[in-house]
């Protein structure tokens, strides 16, 4: 009886194995031979669009699989080309996990949450008034993107975290930054070996910017090093994804990456409650901020005049030249699309603001982020520090480079979903007095939520 049993379900389980196979190998042809015709990253469009048919076809058994799957793509910047738009595979994951969410996730939303929601919309709301006296369509477009980019993440990642997937979606981050790690480190040894010891542009599994992959990465590892105890990973495997990481973005040579980390792990090992986060890390800081620092005055006292730093500084000068000429509202978003001399998008995220939106704008960004981090210092530190960090992290890294970056705004903003919707399941869960036996999430989350 017993061994009929178990062949009937491997006999299922075989069945199910293949059908789901052949459907994805379907979709993958299929939006390919499609795709393909209009763009020359079909391939990577035709995975993306595959796995989301799948995710789609699980919907009845795990209503939030679209969003689920779209862990892992929101880290793929390739673009989509569909109809010869330039979506990334990131946004048009998060917009299909968006509205997943939208129609399945649960409510209400959290109070942190509303309050997130609530500082975005006030960015939104001055951005509008470039958004009207600008009128061109990559500024309307980019109004419209920019809200799905934090509004949009956040209730993505509310959504999971609230639906008990806050430890799956997670680690689908983590390995997806994990396969990004492991190109970057074989891309650089391949490059070392050959006596080029530049800075790394991994080609695998996709062509990224070394900026990308360093920000990517420096998210993982703050995931990886904070490690909370609602995520059920051993240490172990956390301290070897920590540096597994940091080897990745020291061999980018991302200097707004490494910036950002340090100032995530000094706030993590100084916060109050952080556990038995070791302070000894904080020693090993030293060597960064030395690599930051000697690559910043060897460029500075270099003859090449077109180095990344002497670039930088000769944009922000054209940038305050351009924002002199409209400095209430901006010139609008995505200015730089329109042609004429200021073709480049400025390097700097208050720059950026400024000149797109005027002080109107920056104002409202400010308010939006300070307001935002206070927001996330108030949590519960078993699910606020993660958020916090990785929020940190993010604007500390735009300071010297791009912000308005697809994936490397979203990715941190959902993360942070995640954290706040997890505190809200555990909530829940504490207020209706379920054991810990009844709690898939360990029962640490009722003793903290109960605090």
């Amino acid at each position: 009886m017993l061994s009929s049993a178990w062949f009937a379900r491997l006999t299922e389980w075989w069945a199910n194995a293949w059908r789901w196979v052949l459907m994805a190998l379907g979709a993958v042809i299929a939006t390919y031979i499609v795709l393909q015709q209009h763009s020359t990253q079909g391939a990577y469009t035709a995975f993306a669009v595959a796995a989301v048919v799948v995710a789609a076809s699980l919907i009845p058994r795990v209503p939030l699989a679209v969003a689920l799957m779209a862990m892992p793509l929101m880290l793929v910047t390739e673009r989509a080309g569909f109809g010869g738009t330039d979506l990334s595979v990131s946004d048009v994951a998060l917009a299909a996990a968006f509205g997943t969410v939208i129609l399945l996730g649960k409510r209400p939303y959290s109070a942190p949450l509303r309050w997130m929601l609530w500082l975005n919309f006030l960015y939104q709301f001055a951005t509008l008034f470039t958004v009207i006296l600008n009128p061109f369509a990559a500024n309307t477009i980019e109004w419209f993107h920019a809200w799905l980019l934090v509004s949009g993440a956040l209730i993505v990642g509310w959504a999971l975290g609230r639906a008990g997937y806050a430890r799956l979606a997670l680690l689908l981050i983590v390995a997806g930054s994990a396969v990004i790690a492991v190109g970057t480190i074989a891309a650089g040894v391949l490059q070392y070996a050959h006596g080029n010891l530049g800075p790394v542009y991994p080609s695998w599994p996709f062509p990224m910017q070394k900026n990308f992959a360093g920000t990517t990465l420096a998210f993982a590892a703050v995931i990886a090093y904070v490690n909370p105890v609602w995520m059920e990973w051993s240490k172990r495997w956390a301290r070897f994804s920590f540096w597994l990481f940091c080897i990745g973005i020291v061999m980018t040579q991302s200097r707004q990456a490494i910036i950002g980390l340090i100032v995530a792990i000094v706030f993590i090992a100084m916060r109050k409650g952080s556990g038995g986060h070791s302070r000894f890390v904080l020693v090993l800081i030293i060597p960064g901020i030395w690599i930051v620092v000697a690559m910043v005055l060897g460029q500075l006292s270099s003859d090449n005049q077109f180095n990344s730093t002497h670039q930088r500084i000769d944009w922000l000068r054209q940038m305050y030249a351009w924002f002199k000429l409209s400095p209430v509202v901006g010139h609008g978003l995505r200015f730089w699309y329109q042609g004429g001399w200021a073709n480049f998008q400025p390097p700097q995220a208050e720059v950026e603001v400024v000149t797109e939106s005027g002080i109107v704008g920056l104002a409202a960004f400010i308010v939006m982020w300070v307001g935002m981090l206070v927001v996330l210092w108030r949590v519960n530190p078993l699910y606020g520090m993660l958020a916090f960090a990785v929020t940190l992290s993010r604007i500390v890294q735009a300071q010297f480079d791009l912000f308005w970056v697809a994936s490397s705004v979203s990715v941190p903003f959902v993360i942070a979903g995640i954290c706040l919707g997890a505190e809200a399941l555990a909530r829940e869960r504490a207020a209706g007095g379920l054991t810990h036996r009844s709690m898939p999430l360990t029962g640490h989350l009722i003793t903290v939520a109960g605090k």
